[in-house]
């Protein structure tokens, strides 16, 4: 657990970044502080490792107030991920990793195996391990910064804006391999973000800061689409709120999936022509994974991969109503694909039948 009690930080010059902030990050969860530009994000951030010493108040690790306890131990007890990694330029990435544990007195040898097994959890290969920072793309460092802050094995890791530097589908990779390894290791974690799409998708629990470091609402990202605080919490999270709510509910056998004709790549136009339901059928591999739509009247001769309409995703059984009602818009027929969790097909649905149990279940079970 990390808690502020009455924390406050205000500069010789009358600026009051953080004002009498109460907050608990609970243990083994993921908290995430957004809010506008000049709320005190950073600040509370960077006053859990004291970075920037409190004017006023206590922060708690655990039970134990940071206040008495020695600086640099109490960094070494912390990870801390940043925006650009802050990774050493002149050091191997091997070595970058096992920094803290040598700081912690492991030999060489011992923290370089911790490192390579770290590397592979946050899904970089071995054979990085002798390369330097300069050789990585802006999504392979920050993997290494999130080896690095775990190397230590910390009980509490504190995240500035991680994900910010690298490109849109790069970012997307990065929170999608971040949420898979906290379900592993369950640390917990405080992160800030100026994204509220970001912090909807990773948070465990949601601190929305006002200017002058205020709490304006603590909760869930559930809690927080469907029923902010106040006015400006519901203009911070956004007018489009009702859709994003879907993404924290289950599709959960609510929907009632229907049968697709499909047909293989390489069939005639004939066959995909008595196939079609209307003007579009889906194609799938020999694995009834699918591939795509085709329009058999625009085939000549057999169904090949230049005919296939990639605009459509799809969407698991076991996933959300967002990502259903996505499927079911994206496509060109307007019947959105659902696959299991292998990706094999089991069928389509419209957007009318997800609007109708949407209508019949207000209260669908919470997906997170």
């Amino acid at each position: 657990m990390i808690k502020f009690e009455n924390v406050t930080k205000a500069y010789p010059d009358g600026t009051v970044a953080v004002d009498g902030l109460y907050l608990e990050a609970p243990t083994g969860k993921l908290t995430i502080l957004v809010g506008p530009s000049g709320c005190g994000k950073t600040t509370s951030l960077r006053m859990i490792n004291r970075l920037i010493e409190p004017t006023s108040g206590t922060i708690y690790l655990d039970d134990q107030p940071t206040s008495g306890m020695d600086a640099a131990l109490l960094r070494r007890r912390i990870g801390y991920v940043i925006q650009h990694a802050g990774l050493f330029p002149h050091r191997t990435i091997v070595d970058n990793v096992a920094t803290m544990p040598v700081l912690l007195g492991e030999s060489r040898q011992k923290a370089r195996m911790t490192a390579l097994e770290l590397m592979e959890r946050v899904g970089l290969p071995a054979n990085f391990a002798k390369r330097y920072p300069w050789q990585l793309s802006g999504g392979q460092q920050q993997r290494v910064g999130v080896a690095r802050a775990l190397a230590s094995d910390p009980a509490f890791m504190l995240m500035d804006e991680p994900f910010s530097a690298v490109d849109p589908v790069v970012r997307a990779q990065l929170q999608d391999e971040f949420l898979r390894l906290q379900r592993e290791i369950g640390k917990t974690i405080i992160m800030v973000t100026h994204d509220i799409d970001e912090a909807l998708k990773l948070g465990d629990q949601v601190a929305v800061m006002r200017v002058g470091g205020k709490l304006a609402q603590m909760a869930t990202p559930s809690e927080l689409l469907t029923s902010p605080a106040d006015a400006f919490v519901a203009d911070f999270v956004g007018r489009d709120r009702g859709y994003r709510s879907l993404g924290f509910t289950n599709v959960a056998g609510t929907v009632a999936v229907s049968e697709e004709a499909v047909v293989q790549l390489g069939a005639s136009a004939a066959e995909a022509q008595a196939r079609a339901s209307g003007a579009w059928v889906l194609v799938v591999d020999g694995g009834r994974k699918p591939l795509g739509w085709a329009q058999p009247e625009l085939i000549g001769g057999e169904l090949k991969r230049e005919h296939l309409n990639l605009s459509g995703t799809s969407a698991t059984s076991t996933g959300t109503m967002r990502q259903l009602l996505d499927a079911a818009l994206s496509s060109p027929s307007r019947r959105g694909v659902v696959v299991n969790d292998s990706g094999e097909l089991i069928g389509t649905v419209t957007a009318s039948d997800i609007v109708k149990a949407i209508e019949a279940e207000p209260h669908l079970e919470t997906a997170r």
